[in-house]
């Protein structure tokens, strides 16, 4: 058996780390097993679908490394998504109902007030030919509902485990609205059918719509494929996440400086009983992925999380994987490499590398201490002229050493903040051959 998985996005905004989670489960589970990924756009919705939407998430997905091996858009399936109708139809499976949503409402009311569950009533299944035409007169216009066998629906999960679900405890879902636009549903159903798809991973909050979606595959002659459901990120404080999912989109997350590395380790991880761990590569990722080592309690996330995680991916990284980036700030091509391998210790994100760069070629705003003042005079009097080398620092402090009496902190402290104007950072021997100038005190 191929496997085949697929992420089904809606383009009506910026994906985000929730989004991300499913995405990189499907990838990882078809990379393992040398299957096919594909990406599959539901733009049903013409209103909220929109082309910078397709074109945003490409670009993510692109800049994370999940290629896929093909595209699918449903908007071009609608042909496809009738024909099945007209099957389920003929099936008797497919049902039209006229119900205004005010008239649904008052039915659920009445049901709860009654003690029983909001389920719809199946009305609509005793109209006869006569009833609907004069619901059409009125401008009534009929969408469409699947009929579910009223039987438990089993499979099991391979997150969850176990799972049943009595179908007369769900209302017949609607699959075709009023307008005539096909909803998820159904749309994905055909699809995962016609696509061949065999193993699905996606949130939790999708159980109910998966019981349903089994029907409705077999209903269409298909084998539904094996289902996962991972658990549903919160905030780090066991916050509801989908208000803030806003700033939590993949594009943001970029232009705070995360590494797709960073964010791809955290979250093939995250949730389930292995620890977070960098992964070197793809490769490494796809190798050590467990869908069933996942767990079924909400998840937390805190995107600070990948600042640690980002700092130790760049700091593991030869020259040669930034050195655009690196000319790209100004710094010659001789002294390139220098200045990455003494900055990258001291940076959390690439961005980061601006300000010492700036640092070396203009200098540093000195920070000097009252009471250090006359020392640190005396002792950049005493600097040698340039070029300097590893060695100068360690040379010119002996020197001053030797003139001032002063040792340890308090010698190396104040000349570190008057060359650097920072407390800490790279080691001065290897700091002094990429200063161009010595500050005025």
């Amino acid at each position: 058996m191929t496997v085949t998985t697929r992420f089904a996005p809606s383009p009506t905004g910026w994906i985000h780390v929730g989004n991300l989670r499913t995405a990189l489960m499907n990838y990882l589970i078809a990379r393992q097993n040398g299957g096919t990924f594909i990406l599959r756009l539901d733009d049903t919705d013409q209103e909220r679908s929109k082309q910078e939407y397709i074109d945003g998430l490409m670009e993510d997905l692109t800049w994370l490394g999940l290629t896929w091996d093909r595209v699918e858009q449903q908007s071009k399936r609608l042909a496809r998504y009738a024909e099945a109708a007209e099957q389920l139809k003929a099936a008797g499976r497919f049902y039209e109902c006229f119900e205004t949503p005010v008239e649904l409402d008052l039915k659920r009311k009445k049901q709860l007030n009654m003690g029983k569950p909001p389920v719809y009533d199946r009305a609509a299944l005793s109209l006869t030919e006569k009833q609907k035409a004069a619901y059409r007169a009125e401008g009534r216009k009929g969408y469409w509902r699947f009929k579910l066998d009223q039987e438990r629906i089993e499979w099991k999960d391979g997150i969850i485990g176990e799972i049943s679900i009595d179908a007369a405890s769900v209302s017949d879902p609607v699959l075709i609205k009023a307008d005539g636009q096909v909803l998820y549903t159904f749309a994905s159903s055909v699809d995962d059918v016609d696509m061949g798809v065999t193993h699905i991973v996606r949130g939790a909050d999708h159980v109910t719509n998966t019981a349903t979606q089994i029907q409705i595959m077999k209903a269409l002659g298909g084998t539904p494929p094996t289902f996962a459901h991972h658990s549903l990120l919160t905030g780090p404080q066991g916050e509801e996440l989908s208000k803030r999912l806003g700033v939590l989109s993949l594009r943001d997350l970029r232009a705070r400086g995360v590494e797709p590395m960073a964010l791809l380790s955290l979250m093939a991880r995250l949730g389930s009983s292995k620890p977070v761990e960098l992964a070197r590569s793809m490769e490494e990722l796809i190798a050590g992925f467990d869908v069933g080592s996942f767990g079924t309690a909400p998840t937390k996330f805190d995107a600070e999380d990948l600042f640690p995680l980002t700092r130790q991916h760049l700091q593991s990284l030869p020259f040669a994987a930034v050195k655009e980036r690196v000319l790209a700030l100004g710094v010659p091509e001789a002294e390139a490499e220098a200045f990455w391998n003494v900055a990258k210790g001291n940076i959390t994100v690439l961005a980061d590398l601006a300000d010492w760069w700036t640092l070396f070629r203009d200098g540093a705003e000195p920070v000097v201490e009252e009471a250090d003042r006359d020392f640190v005079r005396q002792a950049l009097a005493m600097l040698p002229p340039r070029p300097w080398t590893t060695a100068t620092w360690g040379e010119w402090t002996q020197a001053v050493k030797e003139a001032t009496g002063r040792k340890g902190k308090d010698l190396f402290r104040p000349l570190r903040r008057a060359l650097t104007g920072r407390d800490a950072g790279p080691e001065m021997a290897d700091v002094m051959p990429l200063l161009r100038k010595v500050p005025s005190v």
